[in-house]
């Protein structure tokens, strides 16, 4: 789970910091005191993009810290698969500075690409912005749910569909190529030839270019490394080392005390006296051959004139020899190829359809499941005749993900039809969706703590009781921190934590605290006051506070 979040010169914020803790999280604080910035800077440290002008007024940089503790065991292999271990505490630790050139982004200390970064923390965070309940109104996003929920049923399946689809694509391509009247196969055939017996004349070794640099190197510096050696050989004449252990000698025989540094001097001496032979030695064998120093150099060429056209190095220009001998092979005996080419789609093609059909009929199975769960939990946020499907249609092409087209379709009322979850549903009953589907799936994730920044927008009332009591149960199994408007919802809270703007030294800066019980009452009173916060107000509060502790302690008993 999410332990400690730690913000820096991020917009409004000079230094947030805060511990969050298990169960539910509230956030609450007045319009513009800058929750939903507290709720970027995690999203900033996940990876998402961030501007330059994010970066607080007057400072370099701008940085956020994200401490995870990782229990479970199987999170630990599934970050292990991705070369992250947690130190000897558990702990991960994201971390993510931004300048005005670039941003630089660290897990326990190792920098990372954004495209790992991105990979390792979706295992530890699920985040849900104000307005991810839109990405319902697509239907691509409706097959991704029903995946994500008959992941143990279907994962199988849809790799392997996946992998099938990805040779299939393959070999429509392949078969792309056996097209052209037989001049274009002849003047491709000839170009082959060319292109084939450049590189083989060339009789390039794997790892010769490496070795022919260093040579090169060498003779192209042949004068400086004679300077350089003969520099060395004439100090080591001016050394005093001899000198020194001649005198010490002198000394020793009257003050044994002496020994150690007469034995250093005498290992040093013999020492220097090797480095003068070596050196001697190697100035004696050193020589510049200008022919071979222009073999060398032309070698070179070829070989670079070789990966420029072909590869970027020896093994890849090699690479490059092998495909266009096959393909010169296909069109050597190009009908036969081709009928090759065709038999293979064929047979990939059919067993791409069977996988295809396999994967719909799991995935009509699941989608019966999920939408029954939705639908039960539809009619605990308030909907008073929830009716939710799923349609399936049948693509006219393949996909990696299989052919299917799925889409959930609703009935919000009573009495009204069952429509496109588009049409039948809206803005505020959206939230509730995207709530009762988040629930279904915590149910079945292992990711360990879910964000979501004011999943409550557009619902009040009874409505917002019930929205308080279903991520009540989404935080038995997660870590939830929520930012909320409404009292019913921060009343749950098994932590509590109020946004505050203030001016300081003249400058707007946005920070956060604890509250105590106490102060937990009061942001209540203020949630349910407004303005004018009177003494029955805070009676009510307090109320509301004690019958939503006492729902969550009767529920911990149940399941205990």
């Amino acid at each position: 789970m999410l332990l400690h979040l730690h913000v820096r010169n991020l917009a409004l914020i000079d230094s947030a910091e805060v511990d969050f803790g298990h169960g539910l999280n509230i956030l609450t604080g007045e319009t513009g005191a800058g929750k939903s910035i507290l709720i970027g800077s995690v999203n900033t440290a996940l990876g998402g993009k961030t501007s330059k002008d994010m970066i607080r007024q007057g400072a370099d940089s701008a940085s956020v810290e994200l401490i995870f503790s990782v229990d479970s065991d199987r999170l630990r292999k599934a970050l292990a698969d991705l070369d992250v271990e947690p130190d000897e505490d558990g702990l991960v630790i994201v971390s993510r500075k931004i300048t005005p050139q670039r941003s630089l982004s660290r897990i326990n200390d190792e920098t990372v690409t954004a495209a790992k970064l991105r990979s390792i923390t979706s295992l530890l965070i699920d985040v849900h912005g104000q307005n991810d309940h839109q990405s319902l109104l697509y239907k691509s996003r409706h097959l991704e749910i029903l995946d994500a929920f008959g992941k143990e049923e279907t994962a199988e399946l849809r790799e392997k569909t996946a992998e099938t689809y990805r040779r299939y694509a393959e070999l429509k391509r392949k078969l792309e190529t056996f097209t052209g009247d037989e001049d274009q196969r002849l003047r491709e055939q000839d170009f082959l030839n060319f292109e084939i017996r450049e590189i083989e004349e060339a009789e390039l070794k794997p790892d010769e270019e490496e070795a022919l640099e260093q040579d090169f190197r060498r003779m192209n510096n042949a004068r400086r490394i004679g300077e350089h050696i003969r520099r060395a050989r004439n100090a080591m004449d001016m050394d005093g080392t001899s000198d020194a252990l001649a005198a010490v000698k002198e000394a020793y025989r009257f003050d044994e005390n002496l020994k150690n540094i007469h034995d250093m001097l005498y290992d040093m001496d013999s020492m220097a006296e090797d480095l003068r032979r070596s050196l001697d030695e190697y100035m004696e064998e050193m020589s510049f051959d200008e022919e071979r120093y222009h073999e060398a150099e032309e070698r070179l060429d070829l070989i670079h004139n070789l990966e420029a056209k072909y590869g970027k190095t020896i093994p890849d220009v090699l690479n490059s020899l092998e495909r266009m001998r096959d393909r010169l092979t296909e069109l050597e005996h190009f009908e036969e190829a081709r009928r090759n080419a065709e038999k293979e789609l064929e047979v990939c093609s059919a067993e791409l359809e069977k996988l295809c059909g396999k994967l719909t009929e799991k995935r009509q199975k699941t989608a019966k499941k999920l939408t029954g769960e939705i639908a039960r939990r539809l009619l605990d946020l308030n909907f008073l005749d929830a009716r939710f499907r799923m349609e399936f249609r049948r693509l006219d092409h393949f996909t990696a993900d299989g052919w299917d087209e799925t889409e959930f379709m609703m009935s919000a009322n009573p009495g009204e039809p069952v429509r496109p979850l588009g049409e039948a549903a809206s803005g505020g009953e959206l939230s509730r969706v995207m709530l009762a589907i988040r629930t279904v799936l915590a149910e079945t994730d292992d990711i360990p703590t879910l964000i979501f920044d004011e999943i409550d927008t557009g619902i009040s009332g009874r409505t917002a009781q019930k929205v308080s009591e279903q991520l009540r149960m989404i935080s038995e199994r997660h870590q939830v921190i929520l930012i909320t408007h409404l009292p019913q919802i921060a009343a749950m809270a098994d932590q509590h934590y109020e946004i505050r703007k203030s001016v300081v030294n003249g400058r707007t800066a946005t920070g956060i605290h604890a509250l105590t019980q106490e102060e937990m009452c009061e942001e209540l009173a203020r949630l349910l006051g407004g303005a004018e916060i009177t003494d029955a107000v805070r009676q009510n509060a307090a109320e509301m506070k004690r019958l939503a502790d006492a729902g969550k302690n009767k529920r911990r008993q149940e399941l205990t």
